[in-house]
């Protein structure tokens, strides 16, 4: 009896090392270290010294049948959390995923992919107030993306509530935007890592409709409406591309921002497998709805008041194994979104080093 007792645990055990090899995962670390010394000018600049330390976690995995699953969570800016989401790749079905992280899914992963060396104008050290188009990217959201078929695939990205809260395991938003409701993104996306790519996308979020108690004031309308299309190029070591992208708040309030654009440019040479230069450029749009008196405005026939920014961004990167090298000089106008008066345009000039282990 002992013996049968032994040699079935023997079999058992022996079962439940193979499982575990097969269904064993693993658990990746990468990180990044960037210094950086920034100057502007119309500006103080005070301590021009900075510094970004980062770590990015990956666990994945392989279920039955070939299908993996993966989880990867983001620790950046002096490794304050920043994002995270849980994969699943299926065989024939597409990707899921379940993502709590800032614009990663949706129209949020398309807000300004443009060529450059380095960043995007509107991130090389001036505050431009510049707002983006991220659809559900910026509340927890489940996604779908579909198998690429022709080189194409479709995403559609879904938040019960885009509130903009992410939410921890057991935990709900609440409150946290009584005016937003349901939020759906959906995208096509052409030729993506091909020398032609085209993508465009939108979104399309429920708001509440409430009665304001300022009579001279109208409700807000029932959607939140966002869109973005854009087109790359690449012709061996030149990358050039456009997009345009717009928000409408639905908003009909007095002194109140209804409307938001943007458009971006950029060309990018890579002048070998180390060294890229870029040139970008990056236009804003805001639409004000009619102004009260004591903000300038001239009454109910002052409607649809239009602000514009303007940056533009010449970049250098030059990578040396794990160590890059990196300088951009950006100039940014009327970064307060001004109505009536040009404001005096900033200017920054940054130098950075950044180590990739």
């Amino acid at each position: 009896m002992n013996k049968i007792s032994k040699i079935g645990m023997s079999a058992l055990c022996g079962s439940l090392a193979v499982i575990s090899a097969a269904n064993a995962g693993s658990l990746d670390v990468t990180g990044t270290a960037e210094a950086t010394w920034t100057s502007k000018s119309n500006a103080v600049t005070g301590n021009p010294i900075g510094m970004n330390t980062g770590l990015t976690f990956k666990g994945s995995g392989e279920l039955d049948g070939g299908q993996t699953f993966s989880v990867t969570m983001a620790q950046t800016d002096k490794m304050t959390y920043s994002s995270a989401n849980i994969t699943l790749n299926t065989n024939s079905l597409g990707t899921f995923v379940l993502s709590s992280a800032e614009g990663g899914q949706g129209i949020g992963g398309y807000d300004d992919n443009m060529p450059r060396a380095w960043e995007e104008v509107w991130d090389t050290g001036i505050a431009t107030n510049a707002n983006f188009q991220k659809g559900v990217g910026s509340s927890t959201n489940i996604s779908w993306k579909s198998p690429v078929v022709m080189g194409t695939s479709l995403q559609i990205a879904y938040a019960p509530d885009n509130d903009g809260a992410q939410n921890n395991n057991k935990g709900v938003s609440g409150a946290a935007s009584d005016a937003f409701g349901e939020g759906l993104d959906i995208v096509l996306d052409f030729g993506a890592g091909n020398p032609v790519n085209f993508f465009i996308g939108g979104s399309r979020t429920d708001q509440t409709d409430y009665m304001k108690s300022d009579q001279n004031l109208k409700n807000l309308r029932n959607k939140h409406e966002e869109a973005v299309v854009g087109l790359q190029l690449s012709l061996g070591p030149l990358q050039a591309g456009g997009q345009i992208s717009a928000e409408r708040l639905a908003t009909e309030t007095r002194d109140a921002t209804e409307y938001y654009g943007n458009s971006s440019w950029g060309v990018a040479f890579n002048v070998n497998d180390d060294l890229s230069v870029s040139y970008s450029e990056a236009r804003h749009v805001q639409t004000k709805t009619k102004r009260a008196a004591s903000n300038g405005g001239k009454g109910s026939d002052d409607l649809h008041l239009k602000s514009w920014m303007r940056g533009d961004s010449i970049q250098v990167a030059y990578t040396i194994g794990g160590v890059g090298l990196k300088y951009s000089q950006t100039e940014y106008d009327n970064t307060a979104w001004g109505f009536d008066t040009a404001a005096t345009p900033q200017e920054s000039k940054i130098f950075a080093v950044s180590l990739a282990f």
